[in-house]
């Protein structure tokens, strides 16, 4: 399908973007530098908008904008947890921000707010393409009985790690990130709320391998945008922390395909709760289906 004069617009101003943040790094100049990641995210989403308009005829950003507001929203409170847990275990650090508090918390919704939307979207280009459409597998299915122990272990996941001494919570920041993935699946599977779990009970795993594989893209994009940025994160991660990729310990990037299946079983919990504005992952408007 040809793109629109306005997907094309949006394309190029997304690359423009990314340009200019990578253009800052190398030249030093932190007043640009200090917001590569939002800038390069942003311009990421603009270039992928255009994508999946150009290929479905729909844009993710125009054809529901209510909805493409709550997902920035809901990125963000999704994402505030896990600063919580990172209070206690001490995974990583903020540096070089800005000193006024105002400017700081803008630079950090605006980041956030990215995040949800990022792996969504990536997904949803991949799934363009046709990767993973005609996976298929034996039918599996937990059952009653496993979806208790699946959430009961998800639970202890959840609450042991802040629980524990610092010295050892800090080892154990890998099951938060599949915690909420074992507790939300089977809640979502017996609300009817669209999940992976009904998925692979169909034999279909493609959506999940799909997720799994734009959080690899999506944690690379931020670990290399982020790796020149004046203000940036850095990581603390116990584990092999000299084997580095970027600033993240090669390891860690484990971490990031359970990431974006943890974000999609947050959604679909959420979606019930404000279904009228999140909508689903399923029709953005005007009739053209999207999903992830």
């Amino acid at each position: 399908m040809k793109p629109t004069a306005a997907a094309a617009t949006r394309a190029l101003f997304g690359a423009a973007f990314i340009l200019l943040a990578l253009s800052a790094v190398l030249a030093g100049y932190v007043p640009i530098s200090t917001w590569t990641t939002p800038i390069c995210w942003w311009g990421y989403l603009l270039i992928l908008d255009a994508l999946l308009e150009a290929r479905e005829g729909a844009s993710p950003f125009v054809g529901r904008p209510r909805r493409f507001a709550a997902w920035t929203i809901l990125s963000i409170l999704f994402w505030l947890p896990f600063e919580a847990y990172n209070l206690r275990l001490r995974n990583w650090e903020y540096v070089g921000l800005p000193d006024d508090p105002w400017i700081r918390a803008a630079g950090y919704a605006v980041s956030f707010a990215t995040i949800l939307p990022g792996l969504f979207l990536t997904s949803a280009a991949l799934r363009s393409f046709g990767l993973f459409a005609r996976s298929r597998c034996r039918p599996w299915g937990l059952g009653r009985r496993g979806e208790r122990v699946s959430m009961a272990a998800g639970a202890l996941c959840l609450i042991v790690p802040p629980l524990l001494p610092g010295a050892i919570g800090r080892w154990l920041f890998a099951p938060v990130w599949i915690g909420l993935i074992l507790l939300l699946e089977p809640l979502n599977a017996r609300r009817g709320r669209d999940s992976l779990l009904d998925d692979l009970r169909r034999g279909e795993p493609g959506r999940a391998l799909r997720l799994m594989t734009a959080g690899l893209i999506c944690g690379v994009l931020w670990e290399w945008w982020n790796f020149g940025a004046a203000a940036k994160w850095i990581y603390h991660v116990p584990y092999f922390p000299s084997v580095r990729l970027f600033e993240m310990p090669v390891a860690g990037f484990l971490g990031f395909a359970p990431f974006a299946l943890e974000y999609y079983a947050l959604y679909r919990a959420a979606a019930m709760l404000w279904n009228g504005v999140v909508g689903g992952t399923s029709r953005p408007g005007g009739g053209a289906t999207f999903s992830v």
